[in-house]
């Protein structure tokens, strides 16, 4: 998959640095780095093309294609990141000109990227035969049947999934590893903070870590979710955790029936 990133922010910074994945990208840990995000595969290679709108911007673009870049690389997939709500509506004729055959534009921001922007963008792609994402927020993404958008999630990003370890007493995480990460790359620094901690003040534990690493999301309140944006992603990775809690426990509950009580830990 050939990867074209349009971004404006610290979001589509994070996003092109978990992508490519080198040694110092989070720093989140310190001086108590363990290093453990090395194994995970690099996507360097699928990125064709790389291009920042700068944040001062008019406020309203009459003539897109001024601000668009002459050059641009053909594609498969575009991520439009944080980029200028006016940019956003001349995406299909980036499209025209790279043979990108799918666009996923997430929304940290209401106000900078309105929900009719991406309803109007997604209805002009799709007549195009493109496909079409706007996840409020990226880690919302999910797979939708749509292969190139589907291929991206397979990846490892969109919507966290965690595989949870459990003390045998169940009440300590003993660790957490990522199999799926959030776009921006915070699953990774959230599994890290997990481990050798209470399973009874996990709510606080992950609450700490997502503001800390931190959450790029807005705090303003989207009248679409009837919550923050901000608040939206804090409850996506709660519920990424406790959905590797649940299947921790339903594990360990099989083996203890198979092999009788006393197994030694659980895991998912």
């Amino acid at each position: 998959m050939r990867i074209l990133v349009l971004y404006s922010g610290e979001l589509g910074r994070k996003v092109i640095l978990n992508l490519i994945n080198p040694g110092e990208f989070c720093v989140s840990c310190g001086e108590l780095c363990d290093h453990c995000r090395q194994a995970r595969k690099s996507y360097a290679g699928m990125i064709v093309g790389i291009h920042e709108f700068p944040n001062d911007l008019p406020t309203f673009i009459e003539e897109p294609e001024q601000y668009l870049p002459q050059k641009l690389p053909e594609c498969d997939l575009i991520l439009a990141i944080g980029i200028h709500a006016d940019l956003l509506i001349a995406l299909p004729e980036v499209v025209k000109k790279t043979g990108a055959k799918a666009v996923i534009a997430p929304s940290e921001d209401s106000k900078a990227t309105p929900a009719g922007v991406l309803e109007q963008l997604r209805k002009e792609l799709e007549g195009m035969g493109v496909e079409f994402e706007g996840p409020k927020p990226f880690c919302a993404l999910e797979k939708t049947g749509k292969p190139l958008i589907d291929a991206f999630v397979d990846m490892g990003f969109g919507k966290p999934v965690l595989r949870i370890e459990l003390s045998p007493d169940g009440k300590r995480f003993i660790g957490a590893g990522v199999l799926r990460d959030a776009p921006c790359g915070s699953t990774w620094f959230v599994a890290k903070k997990l481990s050798w901690t209470e399973i009874s003040e996990y709510k606080e534990t992950i609450s700490g870590a997502h503001h800390s690493y931190p959450c790029t999301a807005s705090m303003d309140r989207d009248p679409q979710i009837g919550d923050t944006i901000l608040h939206k992603a804090g409850y996506i990775i709660r519920e990424t955790v406790e959905e590797g809690m649940e299947k921790a426990k339903n594990e360990k509950s099989r083996l203890e029936a198979f092999y009788g009580k006393g197994v030694a830990g659980s895991s998912y």
